[in-house]
């Protein structure tokens, strides 16, 4: 990809530019919900107890997604200010500030995963030692290699900070598209089981990586950058201050996941399929709106750096009115369509009721999740990760009570209501709180 491929946010129309930015980012999303789908089909196949051992262990990996959300945040932000000002040594100090911070990190991280595997692993009380030796095999292979999928998620920051967004889609797909060919391969044909799955996901980012790499060699933002050189402690210090809200926020939100999970479970296994299979077709609603959050957070970090205040503002409004009409529409589908969409995933007629409550109750707060996703795009774009922070740790920690007191008196179906009502609030609440902020902050 060519420097002027770049899609430019300062000039010419908005919902243009946000469009064709957002647009690759959520065909990646979707074909990443795909390939999950596909990959638990295969894995499924395996008994589960495979399934069991990759689930228990996934939940490090998403344990590290929330770690290198501090440099990825911190970086997209910066990167994206100084672009919009023009300043290109100042650009390439951030990214390579960001590079280094990852891979400083994704060693860390590793290590610990490799040394105290055993234990993290004794954490979910199995009981099955196949189970367990699957779940620390696949555990150390996936996490203890973490270091290509930090670099990958660096690179997508910045290149979605460039308007190079197409980039990332290639690519992230070719990295699927690998995996698919290579999971049954490694599973079945080499009999590798739960290590075949592991080592799939690994090759495939070792790939994301290499492709990542070669198409920063014609990128003019990439050139004269050193990972190796002496670390610049006060860019370091900058990046993760930005991204370490957005950071703490993304692990106590697995955390908290976690809790929740479990709550469901003592409903037993119906309410479990009923969150898993829901859980996949309300996704099509927050991608989406995830895709156009990463939209927003570009254009506002350049046009705030070049100090298009207005151009920020509109660029806002007209994000949220996209991602506005969007979740209205996914609100309509899931209250109004419920058990033909569900019983399109699980045919038991026993189910159904219980899937119709959830996508009904779900539904009622689509709206609100997709603006507040946008909004943390905006609020992320500004450097100003804490707000959208505070308001998530707080509402999404009090899904913890709220459900287990809903949930004593109308089941499982009070846990989708805690859910649903902790969604409504965050939204109303971060939007009144941007709203309030750009009227004081971002004068022209």
């Amino acid at each position: 990809m060519k420097k002027n491929q770049s899609i430019d946010l300062l000039h010419g129309p908005i919902f243009k530019s946000l469009s064709l930015l957002a647009i690759p980012i959520m065909a990646t999303y979707f074909i990443q919900m795909a390939y999950n789908l596909v990959d638990m089909l295969w894995i499924g196949f395996l008994g589960s107890g495979a399934v069991a051992s990759i689930g228990v262990s996934g939940n490090f990996m998403y344990l590290a997604n929330g770690l290198v959300n501090m440099p990825k945040i911190g970086s997209q932000a910066l990167v994206g200010q100084s672009l919009g000002a023009n300043n290109q040594e100042q650009t390439k100090n951030y990214i390579q500030a960001a590079f280094q911070s990852s891979l400083f990190f994704a060693l860390i991280y590793g290590i610990i995963i490799i040394v105290f595997q055993k234990y993290l692993i004794q954490l979910f009380n199995l009981s099955d030692p196949a189970i367990i030796q699957d779940a620390q095999n696949y555990l150390w292979i996936t996490c203890g290699f973490i270091v290509f999928s930090f670099v990958n998620q660096i690179f997508t920051g910045i290149l979605t900070a460039a308007g190079h967004s197409k980039s990332t889609f290639i690519a992230t797909t070719t990295g699927l598209v690998l995996n698919l060919i290579l999971d049954p391969v490694l599973i079945f044909v080499f009999n590798l089981r739960v290590i075949g799955a592991a080592l799939a996901t690994i090759l495939a980012q070792i790939i994301v990586t290499l492709v990542f790499l070669y198409n920063a060699k014609n990128l003019d933002l990439f050139r004269n950058i050193r990972i190796l050189s002496k670390p610049e402690l006060n860019h370091i210090s900058e990046i993760l201050k930005i991204g370490f809200p957005s950071s703490v926020q993304s692990m106590l939100f697995t955390c908290i996941s976690m809790y929740i999970a479990r709550l469901i479970s003592s409903f037993g296994a119906i309410s479990v399929a009923v969150q898993k299979v829901g859980s996949q077709i309300e996704s099509i609603s927050w991608m989406a709106a995830d895709g156009f959050s990463a939209s927003i957070n570009a254009f506002t970090s350049q046009n705030y750096g070049a100090k298009n205040y207005d151009r920020v503002k509109q660029g806002y409004k007209t994000g949220m009115l996209v991602v506005g009409l969007w979740g209205l529409l996914t609100t309509a589908v899931l209250i109004f369509l419920p058990g033909p969409i569900f019983s399109c995933f699980i045919h038991e007629t026993n189910i159904l009721p219980y899937g119709i409550d959830y996508l009904i109750i779900l539904g009622y707060s689509q709206l609100f999740m997709c603006i507040e996703i946008a909004t943390q795009g905006a609020f992320n774009g500004l450097g100003k990760t804490l707000p959208p922070s505070i308001v998530s740790i707080i509402f999404t920690s009090a899904r913890i009570p709220m459900a287990i007191l809903l949930s004593h008196y109308l089941g499982v179906n009070g846990v989708w209501w805690a859910i649903s009502i902790s969604s409504i609030i965050k939204g109303t609440v971060l939007v009144i709180w941007f709203i309030l902020y750009s009227k004081r902050r971002l004068i022209s």
